[in-house]
């Protein structure tokens, strides 16, 4: 509970950088009419429960954006995040080197970029836990089914632009190296697609291409342009060196960025 609850402070926090004044009225109202804010609260809490689908076939409609805009603090459509693995799931790894700790740092250096540039973005976590801990609606004993539900479920309860999901590779044979991006079956995730493919490759200096990806879980059910990046392989000696250190874990958050940005302006 500790850990939902700081999770949504942050999401709180980063929505709204500018409403300290807003906060400390709010407050001060409070303070003034207990009963009256108790209330309003209670109200908000109700519209904010309707909306949670006790499982995944439980409604078979989908919510837009607009709809929810009025049910959580995001005014503006963010850049959603989607930090790979996690807490019990580790994903890849070499030796001591997991792939959820490396997904995390590239993460969040892409989200400070990305907010120092003037975008809303939001990391789905920011520590090390599993996002199945957190869904508590679909009804399922899989927890990589639970995993996967809950990252899709928040594009749907929050306004979403993008979703860029990172990620780290694994190949059989150790030369294979770079960063990889797969596109939804979609002209808008493909273009993203490419244009973040154009800056990693300058980034491993190789010419690597986008893939379509098909079987994955996030790409097929997310309703807005979705990319999975790859963003090097961990079998290879050289992307090793570039995944686990500083330098090249912002050289990656930097060509994402770059990539993010080039796309939003284009269009």
């Amino acid at each position: 509970m500790v850990k939902a609850a700081g999770v949504c402070m942050l999401l709180l926090a980063l929505a709204l950088p500018s409403s300290v004044a807003e906060a400390c009225q709010a407050k001060e109202q409070a303070m003034a009419h207990p009963a009256q804010s108790v209330y309003q609260i209670s109200i908000q809490s109700t519209q904010l429960l309707s909306e949670t689908p006790e499982s995944t076939q439980s409604s078979g409609k989908e919510t837009d954006n607009t709809q929810l805009r009025h049910l959580h603090p995001f005014p503006y459509d963010v850049v959603l995040i989607d930090v790979g693995h996690g807490g019990i799931d580790g994903g890849t790894s070499y030796g001591d080197i997991l792939e959820k700790d490396i997904n995390l740092a590239i993460s969040r250096r892409l989200f400070m970029l990305l907010r120092q540039e003037g975008y809303h973005a939001v990391l789905n976590r920011d520590a090390d836990y599993a996002l199945s801990d957190d869904n508590r609606w679909h009804r399922t004993s899989s927890r990589h089914r639970r995993d996967l539900s809950q990252r899709k479920q928040l594009s749907s309860e929050i306004p979403t632009k993008l979703v860029v999901s990172v990620h780290v590779n694994w190949g059989k044979n150790s030369s294979k190296r770079g960063g990889i991006v797969l596109h939804q079956s979609e002209g808008r995730s493909t273009l993203l697609a490419d244009i973040i493919q154009e800056q990693l490759n300058l980034v491993y200096n190789n010419s690597n291409h986008i893939m379509l990806g098909k079987p994955y879980y996030l790409l097929n059910q997310t309703k807005v342009p979705a990319v999975i990046v790859e963003t090097g392989f961990l079998s290879n000696v050289e992307d090793r060196t570039l995944l686990t250190s500083r330098n090249g874990q912002m050289k990656i958050a930097e060509a994402i960025a770059d990539g993010i940005i080039s796309f939003l302006t284009a269009l």
